[in-house]
């Protein structure tokens, strides 16, 4: 009995008992207390996890710490891990919400991502890449900087069941291709409204019936139209140079 007694007074003093609690763990009313570092070695079920007003929570393991929500009846709903390849979150849905928690900045699902913050800033050297179509009612730089649309082997298509308008309010609007330019309407116009209307490197048509009347001196020309389309200029006179068998257009 000395002996067992011995060993009690022992253990309660190395355990550092009390009735408050056991060592660095305190018992409160509204749940337990620890003090300094806590290691659990099998899972831990718990409804809350707080740290004190004046410090930091940090949870912390050799390999990852996850994170598992269970339903009732067990089955997994959600988990968060962080591992050394990353973080990674599965859940039916991901949200992102303000520092209040009253604005929803960023969510995601199967099924779509939907970012509602004011501005989507991307700051990549090589810009945005998207492999498919993009739904969007506004694509804007910033007031110093470029704005560049670019498919570099493939084909740019924009559409809009009610218009598609491309502007640039404070300097040049530049439209490029390596091969084929095409402006197509179907049911409307094609207006090309502007003070000055450049043509540049249109070629020079040359008749077949003389072909040494064109000469590099010309001053004034027309512009002829082939019956293809193609568009090309003539020397002007006092009556229209154009040819449907111009070399131009028997060559397009």
């Amino acid at each position: 009995m000395i002996v067992n007694l011995a060993l009690t007074v022992w253990i309660i003093k190395v355990m550092n008992f009390s009735v408050d609690g056991m060592g660095s763990l305190q018992l409160k009313q509204d749940g337990i207390r620890l003090e300094g570092i806590s290691e659990f070695l099998l899972p831990l079920y718990v409804n809350e996890i707080q740290s004190r007003r004046d410090s930091l929570l940090i949870l912390g393991s050799e390999k990852n710490v996850t994170l598992n929500a269970r339903n009732a009846h067990g089955q997994l709903t959600g988990r968060l891990t962080v591992g050394p390849d990353g973080v990674e979150a599965q859940c039916r849905r991901l949200q992102v919400r303000s520092r209040d928690g009253s604005r929803l900045l960023f969510a995601a699902n199967e099924e779509e991502v939907v970012t509602t913050t004011e501005r989507f800033t991307v700051t990549g050297s090589e810009g945005a890449v998207f492999g498919h179509s993009v739904e969007t009612p506004l694509i804007q730089a910033k007031a110093s900087e470029d704005l560049k649309l670019e498919s570099p082997t493939r084909t740019l298509t924009m559409e809009a069941p009610r218009g598609v308008e491309v502007s640039a309010a404070k300097g040049p609007l530049k439209v490029s291709g390596r091969k084929d330019l095409q402006l197509e309407s179907t049911e409307g116009e094609i207006l090309l409204d502007a003070q000055t209307i450049q043509l540049g490197r249109l070629p020079l048509g040359v008749y077949t019936e003389s072909p040494n009347q064109a000469s590099g001196e010309q001053a004034v020309y027309e512009v002829c139209v082939c019956p293809s389309g193609k568009i090309y200029r003539a020397p002007a006179e006092t009556s229209s140079t154009c040819q449907a068998m111009s070399n131009i257009c028997l060559w397009s």
